[in-house]
């Protein structure tokens, strides 16, 4: 995996666990992959996946089920929404709002933007939202 510099590598690892879990890779209720072989995936240290799996356990998105292994819990999809929702509002949304004010980006635009975008990568979609 190609890791970005300025993030933690485990929040990273986070992240990806929160994606496999989104896109229904990893089912909720279902067992995930171990740390040693999370890591082994990751080309990383156990030490730094069991951050991940901590990080991700105290949000209660994973469990441990000692002995057993780690599973996505049930609402596991519902709190990885709300939390990347959170992260994405707190840290990216305000550096997306400076560059429209520095760069005179007009509201209206960014939403016609964002339509065809929805229209254009998710035809599907549109009817559930």
């Amino acid at each position: 995996m190609d890791f970005r510099e300025k993030q933690a590598i485990y929040l990273q690892i986070a992240e990806y666990v929160c994606e496999q879990i989104l896109l229904k890779q990893w089912q909720p209720g279902s067992k995930i992959l171990s740390i040693r072989d999370l890591a082994v995936l990751m080309e990383v240290n156990p030490n730094t996946v069991q951050r991940a799996y901590d990080f991700l356990q105290q949000r209660e998105i994973i469990t441990n089920k000692r002995g057993v292994g780690y599973f996505a819990e049930d609402a596991a999809i519902d709190r990885v929404i709300n939390f990347r929702k959170e992260q994405f509002i707190e840290n990216e949304l305000p550096l997306f709002f400076r560059n429209m004010y520095l760069l005179d980006v007009p509201a209206d635009e960014i939403t016609a933007r964002y339509n065809e975008f929805i229209k254009q990568h998710f035809k599907n979609n549109n009817d559930e939202k």
